[in-house]
C-alpha cells in the first residue's frame, strides 16, 4: 500500500481534518465500520445552559457518559467566558466517569477528580454551589467518592448505575 492509499483509508473531511466516522458504542469507543454503533451527539450545538443539563442528564441517565461530554463541550465552547471553566468540569466529570466504565482506572479517577477540583473552583469564585439548579458541592463529592473507588480496584463501573444527578431544572 502507498501512502497515498494510507491516508485515503483515513476518515477525514474536505479540509484533510480527522473525522473518524466509524460507528461507537454507548462509551464512545470506536466499533468496525460495519458494525451498529450508538448516535453519535451532533458537535456544535448551541444550547441554553437549562437544555445542556437536560440534555446531559438524560445521557447519563442512558448510560451514556461519553455523549454527555460532548453536551458538555458544546457549552464550553459556545457558552460565555466567565462558565467556560464549570462547563468544562463538568465535560471532565462526564469523561471521568466514561473511563471509570471503560476500566481506565487511573484515568477515570484523575479525570473526576480533576473535574470536582473545576466545579469546586469556580462555584467558590462566584459564591454561586448551583448554578442553573446543579448541586456542585454534591456532584464533587460524588466524583471524589467514585475516583477513590475506582483508584482501590472496584474494576470497571457501571456508567448508567453511576450516573450523577446533576440537580437542574427539567432534569
Amino acid at each position: 500500500m502507498t501512502n497515498t492509499d494510507a491516508s485515503d483509508a483515513r476518515d477525514r473531511d474536505a479540509d484533510g481534518r480527522a473525522r473518524n466516522a466509524r460507528p461507537r458504542d454507548g462509551l464512545g469507543r470506536p466499533l468496525p465500520y460495519d458494525a451498529e454503533g450508538v448516535a453519535r451527539q451532533p458537535e456544535g450545538v448551541v444550547r441554553t445552559p437549562d437544555e445542556t443539563v437536560a440534555e446531559a442528564q438524560g445521557l447519563l441517565d442512558a448510560g451514556k457518559p461519553f455523549h454527555a461530554h460532548e453536551v458538555f463541550e458544546d457549552a464550553w465552547k459556545s457558552g460565555p467566558q466567565d462558565e467556560r471553566a464549570l462547563w468544562r468540569g463538568l465535560a471532565q466529570l462526564a469523561v471521568g466517569l466514561t473511563h471509570s466504565a471503560r476500566g481506565n482506572a487511573v484515568g477515570g479517577a484523575r479525570l473526576l477528580r480533576r473535574g470536582a477540583a473545576a466545579v469546586e473552583e469556580w462555584a467558590a469564585a462566584r459564591d454561586s454551589d448551583h448554578p442553573y439548579g446543579m448541586d456542585l458541592a454534591g456532584l464533587a463529592q460524588w466524583a471524589r467518592e467514585l475516583a477513590q473507588r475506582v483508584a482501590d480496584g472496584s474494576g470497571p463501573v457501571d456508567a448508567r448505575a453511576e450516573a450523577p444527578r446533576l440537580g437542574g431544572r427539567g432534569a
